[in-house]
């Protein structure tokens, strides 16, 4: 085939891919062998579709053309044979080895042999070499990795793996220019030519009065993309009659839609060749122009006025948008910058809007999935719900198995309908939840709608046909549109890849939606089932999200790249490109940067922890600020409707509150009229004033300070005053249980001996426990596999003085665990070990997996060392070296890109997980001539900056990006024995720590304040209550259930303890008084200066 031929063929896939056709662009790849298309090739092997994977190949290379392609079809083939032996189908597998793996023996027989004998075998694992090998989708992924590398190297794929650079829409422009041609050779030319094919040269028909041929500019949108396919033809180089207005409704980003010409479809706009390369491509209408002689102005009469209207953001049936005021002076004084206060939440705030008339009522989602309503101007919480499945047997499988696999779940969303009655939620797990809003204390679940699969994105409200609905998208790549019964009214397919944003709006009585998806497209919907009208590429080509601004007129989008760059921008709405494009961004962006607009002048993002503020008119930015400190790298922020107050997340779990001067006045305000009302006379019950407050201000504007309530140390001293289970067959006082943790999933424990015996317990779905998590309900089962193994190390001799260990896969398949002999590899189905590796000396003491890559996992050593060993190859990367005892403790931060490591002693280190290089060690403040021995153990909280340090003599929580203490306590008073174990409850909101005297203590996470202490008297018997040998060893938290926690014993007994469910949590949160640590007066500094480092005892 010619070049030009050659060339032919990618125009022609271009334009196959423009339109959507894609099972023909992936005919035409393989038919011609032009193009290799990886993604698509990746996508198939993934989905294990091995005949279409073979039968792509097929068309670029063949099983004996050369090494790299034997190699290729020979993985290809071993993976479909091994996932045959997996799934049992011994007759599938048999089928494959003849037919598929049989050409291979003539190369290589004792290969062959060995893949037969596998038929043997009751599990193929067995087989040292396929020990390591996974579950089906990790399996997949690692063998596309190799072939990847073979088809790169393969000589036959030369030049075949990158589309070439090409304009967009190539094709339609040559089309174009040979019209245009056909139209200037036309011996009577017509102005408005009517071109009806293709399949013949153009030619005007002759007409009286004919003139001079006109030069003619065609816009790429005359031949745009159809919403159903049609001959291209039909619509013409040159634009058809009148359109209605419905079809105009959004201007410039859409082609002229139902023209009534029978001939004629609705057509979309592509992209404009004429729109600069900094500018994203989208759809132009032509207009007259001096520099374009000749240029046709089609619009009709109605089309214009509507373009006016639309320009304007006026109309003239319906003022639903106020015209915006005129004559208005503003300067950045108007901006809300002054810090007036800041709330601790408890839990990573994720998104945050304000009431749209209550101007401090905020809604605030969270990590864990909490929603909260704050008065920001008392900052005071109102009302807090923690994320529960309303109907888990409505939910769909895939839901239902979702949360069975992983129930953590956060909040992507939350946003207040138009009306204020409503709080709408979406979380990062299938699910929606809307709730109604009836008073400050009056927060009541409406609804609960299945929404998606996989992630629900964004969500937001919307008025068609005057009746107001809920928009949302997610992983799924659909938008949908919901009435508030939960019926799906529509629901938009087009986007190849998650939405990741929405914004509906509307024009006059156009009511349409914006999506955009984190492939960088964006496209545009009216509540119909014709399709998307637009498709266009966003600044930076990911994640973007767009909004108007107050009063509807201007349209503004912000995103980031892929590779960190960020992008914020102004859009001609007539035009559909971009109109002001805006500076001061410095960074590269680990994530997404947020913003927002206020006043219809301002607009606010979130980077380089700042808060940076553009004049609307102005492309460079007018001030920046870092509120005070404390910020996130990319925090979110939300402007309040007035415009005179504005929240910002914290790097520490918060949110400050920022105001000009009318928002200073109006908190002021706020706050007066709290002050007032506490003291007027109240009725007193049991002694305590029920309108004081117990809310911590940070600041008060007025200086006032309000009484605080009364409060005392919840002790929890009785049985009847908890709930508490012991797991069956648990106890053994010859096997203290050393290590403890939950399956990931909620519904198991697993324990480990300090003979090196692990036990599993789970707990059954059934109707009394609907949801199958641990509970302290109900009685657990010891479970064990059919075959009756138990998971049991490799122990030494002198097991006694070994230091046991464990680990446990984030999907629940495996769990690494030693005691004081080899590492093994336990399948926590079977119980069998899968392999055994790092054999004593030195011993293994801890484990911990990376949190990106399960085959890299760091173990700490006897020997005072830390290896990083790569599970998969069977490798020691790297030997880490900084402390002088044995490793106790290790733990890895995915923000910081931090490894840290405790030892017995003393000592923490940190390390750099990129370059394994020690950032600093730091040594925790021992009590006076005590020496430094005893375990001391790290956890990260779940910002993963903040970290809790326990150690028999003290709990402290540090800063892991300043490597510095913030906050200590240390064994007093009703808790004055030796601290045993202590860990983070799942939300990071508490920390439970169990004593060496039975006693169990429940802090507040954030300044180390006992609110609960639970006696041994609560969870144990009478007669073991009194015994001063029986005590938690160690403690865990429940990873969903922030108020549940399970205590492993001396005499190896298993307990889970929750509080009643009358009550559902652990007392309430001490009042904070910031003079005060410890229960004792401190210095104001509290934790970090050099008075504060000596320990009261």
């Amino acid at each position: 085939m010619t070049s030009l031929s050659r060339e032919l063929v990618f125009l022609i896939l271009q334009f196959l891919e423009e339109e959507k056709f894609k099972e023909t662009v992936h005919k035409l790849e393989q038919e011609s062998g032009f193009l290799f298309n990886m993604k698509y090739f990746e996508e198939k092997a993934l989905a294990g579709e091995w005949d279409e994977v073979e039968k792509y190949l097929s068309g670029f290379t063949k099983v004996d053309d050369n090494r790299y392609s034997m190699k290729i079809f020979f993985e290809i083939r071993k993976q479909k044979y091994l996932e045959a032996l997996d799934r049992n189908d011994r007759a599938k597998a048999v089928e494959i080895l003849v037919k598929d793996l049989k050409v291979f023996s003539t190369f290589n027989e004792e290969l062959f042999k060995e893949i037969t004998q596998l038929l043997t075998l009751e599990n193929f694992r067995e087989n040292e070499q396929l020990s390591k090998y996974g579950d089906t989708k990790s399996a997949r992924s690692i063998m596309l990795v190799e072939l990847k590398k073979l088809i790169e190297s393969n000589p036959l794929f030369r030049e075949k793996l990158v589309f070439p650079t090409l304009k967009a829409s190539r094709l339609r422009t040559l089309i174009n220019q040979s019209l245009n041609w056909q139209h200037q050779l036309c011996k009577n030319p017509r102005p408005n030519p009517d071109i009806k094919t293709l399949f013949t040269d153009h030619a005007c028909s002759p007409q009286n009065g004919a003139r001079a041929p006109t030069p003619v500019t065609l816009p790429v949108a005359a031949i745009a993309k159809p919403s159903t396919y049609v001959p291209l033809g039909v619509h013409g180089a040159f634009p058809p009659a009148a359109a209605s207005a419905n079809a105009n409704a959004l201007a410039g980003w859409m082609a002229n839609a139902n023209p009534p010409s029978s001939v004629q479809s609705a057509v979309v706009a592509a992209s404009s060749l004429s729109v600069p390369s900094n500018q994203v491509s989208v759809l132009k209408h032509p207009r007259p122009s001096s520099t374009a002689l000749g240029m046709i102005d089609y619009q009709n009469s109605d089309h214009e006025q509507l373009i006016k209207r639309l320009r304007t953001a006026q109309s003239v049936d319906d003022g639903t948008y106020p015209a915006p005021p005129q004559h208005v002076s503003w300067s950045p004084e108007d901006l809300p910058r002054t810090v007036a206060g800041t709330i601790h939440q408890g839990s990573s705030v994720t998104s945050m809007d304000f009431h749209p008339s209550h101007q401090t009522l905020l809604a605030v989602g969270c990590s864990n999935g909490e929603i909260a309503l704050w008065d920001v101007g008392l900052r005071e919480k109102l009302v807090s719900k923690a994320f529960k499945i309303c109907d888990y047997n409505a939910c769909s499988p895939p839901c239902q198995a979702a949360f069975v696999r992983d129930s953590s779940i956060s909040v992507s969303r939350v946003s207040w309908s138009p009306d204020g009655n409503l709080i709408g939620v979406a979380f990062t797990k299938h699910l929606v939840h809307l709730f109604a809003y009836q008073g400050p204390n009056d927060l009541r679940q409406h609804l609960e709608i299945d929404a998606h699969f996989g992630s629900v994105n964004d969500l937001a409200f919307s008025h068609p046909n005057k009746q107001l609905c809920v928009v949302t998208c997610g992983n799924d790549k659909l938008v949908k549109v919901w009435d508030l019964a939960g019926r799906n009214l529509f629901c938009f397919e087009g986007h190849e890849a998650p939405v990741y944003s929405i914004c509906p709006h509307h024009k006059e009585n156009i009511q349409f939606i914006f999506s955009t998806a984190i492939d960088g497209k964006i496209k545009a919907w009216l509540y119909d089932n014709v399709g998307s009208r637009v498709d266009y590429d966003a600044p930076g080509q990911w994640c973007t999200r767009m909004l108007y601004s107050a009063d509807g007129s201007r349209l503004f989008s912000c995103g980031t790249s892929k590779d960190g760059d960020s992008f914020l921008v102004e859009w001609n709405e007539s035009e559909g490109a971009i109109k002001r494009t805006y500076s001061g961004f410095r960074k590269k962006s680990a994530g997404v940067v947020q913003f927002d607009t206020t006043r219809n002048h301002f607009l606010a993002a979130g980077e380089d922890n700042q808060i940076k503020f553009w004049d609307m008119d102005s492309n460079n930015v007018i001030t920046s600020i870092d509120a005070d400190g404390g910020l996130p790298g990319l925090p979110c922020l939300r402007f309040n409707k007035e415009g005179n107050l504005l929240v910002v997340t914290t790097a520490d779990n918060g949110f400050k509150i920022l105001a000009n001067a009318d928002g200073i006045r109006t908190l002021r305000a706020i706050q007066a009229r709290s002050y007032e009302a506490s003291r007027a006379p109240t009725e007193m019950k049991n002694g305590i004033d029920p309108i004081s407050r117990s809310v911590e201000r940070q600041k008060s504007l007025d200086d006032v300070s309000d009484k605080t309530k009364a409060w005392e140390l919840v002790e929890i001293v009785e049985p009847v005053q908890c709930r508490a289970v012991t797991m069956p067959d648990s106890t053994d006082p010859d096997n203290k249980v050393a290590r403890l943790l939950y399956t990931n999933s909620g519904v198991g424990i697993l324990a480990l001996g300090f003979n090196g015996v692990q036990k599993l317990w789970k707990w059954s779905r059934n109707e009394q426990n609907p949801s199958g998590k641990a509970t302290a309900s109900i009685v657990p089962q010891h479970w064990l596999p059919n075959t009756g193994l138990v998971m049991t190390n490799d122990v030494p001799e002198n097991y006694e003085e070994a230091v046991p260990c464990i680990a446990l896969s984030k999907n629940d398949s495996y769990v690494m665990s030693a005691c004081g002999g080899k590492v093994s590899l336990f399948n926590m189905m079977t119980f069998k070990v899968m392999t055994t590796f790092m054999a004593p000396p030195p011993a293994s003491t801890f484990l911990a997996f990376h949190p990106q890559d399960n085959n890299i996992l760091a173990i700490g050593m006897e020997d005072s060392t830390i290896h990083i060993y790569n599970v998969r190859v069977d490798e020691v990367k790297t030997k880490l070296k900084g402390h002088q005892k044995r490793i106790t403790g290790l733990a890895f931060s995915s923000n910081l890109n931090v490894l840290v490591s405790t030892g017995a002693d003393a000592q923490i280190c940190f390390w750099n997980t990129e370059s394994w290089e020690k950032r600093k060690s730091i040594t925790i403040q021992l009590p006076a001539g005590r020496m430094p021995v005893g375990d001391t153990r790290v956890q990260f909280h779940s910002d993963q900056v903040r970290m809790l340090v326990c150690h028999e003599t003290q709990l402290a929580v540090y800063d892991a990006s300043k490597m510095e203490r913030i906050r200590q306590w240390v064994p007093q008073d009703v808790l004055s024995a030796p601290i045993s174990c202590a860990t983070y409850s799942c939300n990071s909101q508490l920390v439970y720590a169990s004593f060496a005297d039975g006693n169990i203590g429940v802090f507040d996470a954030d300044n180390l304040r006992l609110r609960c202490r639970i006696a041994p008297s609560a969870y144990l018997s009478q007669a073991s209550s009194n015994s001063q040998t029986l005590s938690p060893l160690v403690v865990t938290a429940h990873p969903q259930e922030p108020n549940q926690l399970a205590v492993g014993m001396t005499d190896g007994s298993v307990k889970v303890i929750e509080p009643l469910e009358s009550e559902g949590k652990w007392g309430v949160a001490v009042p904070v008084d910031n003079g005060m640590q410890n229960g004792r007066t401190a210095s104001p500094s509290i934790a970090n200066n050099t008075a504060s480092e000596q320990l009261q005892r």
